[in-house]
């Protein structure tokens, strides 16, 4: 099997991955159950996100039915 050169490979750091998603529709899992889902337009170090064209995801769950249903709410937005 050949050596690869480092230049071969686009991805070096994680950061590198969110780089190659610019533009792109990502997928991001966030705490208290909610999601986003929405094009990518930029990014930092500290993988702050600048999405647009973005529906958020919140899964509720009902506490009066002993946890057992689970409703969702969704919300679009222009930027986020």
């Amino acid at each position: 099997m050949a050596d690869e050169d480092s230049t071969s490979n686009p991805v070096n750091e994680p950061l590198d991955l969110v780089r190659l998603s610019l533009s792109e529709i990502v997928f991001v899992k966030l705490r208290g159950d909610r999601e986003l889902q929405g094009r990518l337009h930029a990014y930092d170090s500290h993988c702050n996100l600048v999405l647009g064209d973005v529906e958020e995801t919140i899964y509720l769950v009902d506490e009066e039915e002993d946890g057992e249903e689970v409703r969702t709410a969704k919300k679009n937005s222009e930027m986020l």
